[in-house]
């Protein structure tokens, strides 16, 4: 099998406009992300959208706030209560969820009453706001068409954590989409799980029991895109939930077992030693790895070759240094 990543390309996620520096901001400003203009552009192929503009706001324009119940707010002027823009921004997002289905991610703007993904500050009619906040009305209405899409608030990615999961999920959703254009069978089903094994093992030790009863259970005449679709969205939902180095290191410990014929006594106590310091904080995750590449270089097995947890992401974006 081929790299994880060698034929996915550059995968599209769309983007809030003000982040990539587009001046479409309530004050005609922008809040442009560096992260995002400078780093990711080079790997991901941005779609920036701004639903505020788009509905026919202008710039600048009267800035808008979400009242009333947090579950079902609306969205209205701060100054003149009758601007209500609550349908139009519902609207937009069901339009760009149709129109936009080939995304593998979105990075919302944070606290934004359209595009926030959480906590956005609900208002209640005398003005107090709402313990614990709410969803942008277009993030609401885009995340419901899409619910397996990686989404990720612009704030939330300069936590390294946070930003290596939402990219390897990134990844994980584009690679998905790549297979289901190639058709999808039982045998390649099988294979993506395959592939994706200790990726999922790191992530949720729960899902990726679950998912090999799933598949497990599979036979000959099952409805094989239905159950790809759950497989799918439970992968997805496991994926959500960021590996700890304690799972980190359980893998790594099942990776490297691949090498207990080839290695000496020596190599051996090296890679336990490195990966109980990663599991302890003293290094980060690229260390491990990295040793545990260079021996499967001068060992090659073919399983662990076709692994994704090795290389989830280009190499370049470092994105395991930090974690």
């Amino acid at each position: 099998m081929s790299s994880p990543l060698s034929a996915i390309g550059k995968p599209k996620i769309a983007i809030s406009a003000c982040l990539l520096g587009e001046n479409v901001r309530f004050n005609g400003g922008h809040k442009q992300s560096s992260l995002c203009r400078q780093t990711l552009s080079a790997y991901f192929d941005f779609v920036p959208l701004c639903p505020e503009v788009a509905i026919g706001l202008g710039i600048p324009r009267e800035p808008i706030r979400l009242v009333g119940d947090p579950q079902q707010p609306q969205a209205v002027g701060t100054v003149h209560r009758e601007l209500n823009v609550t349908a139009a921004l519902h609207a937009y997002g069901q339009d760009m969820a149709a129109e936009h289905s080939d995304l593998c991610g979105y990075i919302f703007m944070q606290k934004s009453p359209s595009c926030g993904l959480e906590r956005v500050k609900v208002y209640r009619d005398n003005g107090a706001p709402v313990e614990g906040g709410g969803r942008g009305i277009y993030a609401q209405a885009f995340c419901a068409r899409h619910p397996n899409l990686p989404v990720e608030e612009d704030g939330r990615l300069h936590d390294p954590v946070l930003r290596e999961n939402f990219l390897t999920r990134v990844f994980v959703y584009a690679s998905w989409q790549q297979w289901l254009a190639e058709g999808l069978t039982r045998h390649r089903l099988l294979a993506f799980h395959s592939r994706y094994k200790y990726l999922l093992m790191a992530h949720s030790p729960a899902h990726y029991k679950s998912l090999g009863h799933l598949l497990g259970s599979m036979g000959k005449d099952c409805d094989l895109p239905a159950l790809a679709a759950e497989y799918f969205s439970e992968l997805m939902t496991a994926l959500q939930r960021c590996a700890t180095r304690g799972t980190h290191s359980n893998v790594l410990q099942h990776i490297s077992g691949y090498l207990k014929q080839a290695l000496s006594a020596a190599d051996k106590q090296e890679m336990q030693t490195l990966i109980g310091q990663y599991r302890h904080g003293i290094v980060p995750l690229v260390v491990p790895l990295t040793l545990l590449k260079h021996h499967f270089r001068h060992h090659p097995d073919r399983y662990i070759a076709q692994q994704a947890y090795l290389q989830p992401h280009p190499e370049n974006l470092s994105l395991r240094n930090a974690i």
